[in-house]
């Protein structure tokens, strides 16, 4: 498991960050807007819903790209790397490496362009491309007030209800994982079954992907971390795919 998947079982990763910008340099608005973008052509949104008429619009990205896509992004950096570099740098290398392995640019050309612009700060100045397509800007603006849902129908009703005891398995995250490092093999009490059932962005090798109904649980912190660390009066709860879960 990397190391970066089991944060919640980590002490001492100071200094805390306590910045409270949500953008600290404008370069960020700017990788956000890019991400966000990314979501709104991609390809998957003739299908999941509310359906898109995404086939029409006049884009020239033609991937699949998704929270999940940049999440697995960050999680695939070495450890080191993932814990050095600020939020959005996380971004910005998960993005830049996703253009790479799409074809959309080489790596070569984002080693040139990138060598440029650390050689000539007022490079990073120069006015934005301009132009751009109409029908995109529409799709993005939809996409950003309309998005789109994971939540599908049951396939088969939910193994367990509220009030049963379950067991977080002890799965391999591999290389992308939905499940904190930390709960592993840690018992916690159903409290919600949620409605519908919940389908992740693309099929991961600890099991999820299909459509499965997900479960808020209730950990007793005593059994995640040291008494010194803890509340007594304090409970934890997190929600867990049932992939994930086994009877106790």
């Amino acid at each position: 498991m990397k190391l970066q998947h089991n944060l919640g079982g980590l002490e001492g990763l100071d200094p805390i960050n306590v910045e409270t910008k949500v953008f600290v340099e404008p370069w960020e608005k700017r990788i956000f807007g890019i991400h966000t973008a990314m979501m709104a052509l991609s390809n998957q949104l003739g299908s999941s819903p509310p359906k898109y008429a995404i086939e029409k619009v006049p884009t020239k990205f033609k991937s699949f790209w998704t929270w999940g896509h940049l999440r697995m992004g960050a999680e695939a950096m070495h450890p080191f790397e993932y814990f050095r570099l600020r939020y959005y740098e996380k971004w910005l290398g998960g993005i830049s490496g996703f253009f790479v392995s799409e074809g959309y640019i080489t790596q070569a050309e984002l080693d040139t362009r990138t060598a440029e612009f650390l050689a000539d700060s007022q490079k990073s100045a120069a006015p934005l491309p301009s132009g751009g397509s109409p029908a995109i800007d529409a799709q993005v603006t939809k996409y950003l007030r309309e998005g789109d849902s994971p939540m599908r129908p049951l396939p088969a009703p939910p193994k367990f209800r509220e009030g049963d005891q379950v067991r977080v398995k002890d799965v391999n995250s591999a290389d992308h994982s939905r499940l904190p490092g930390n709960l592993k093999g840690k018992v916690a009490k159903v409290v919600r079954v949620y409605e519908g059932a919940f389908t992740y962005f693309f099929p991961t090798k600890d099991g999820i992907g299909t459509p499965m109904p997900v479960y808020s649980l209730v950990f007793k912190p005593e059994d995640l971390w040291e008494e010194s660390l803890i509340d007594p009066n304090s409970v934890y709860y997190n929600d867990i795919f049932e992939v994930y879960l086994e009877a106790v």
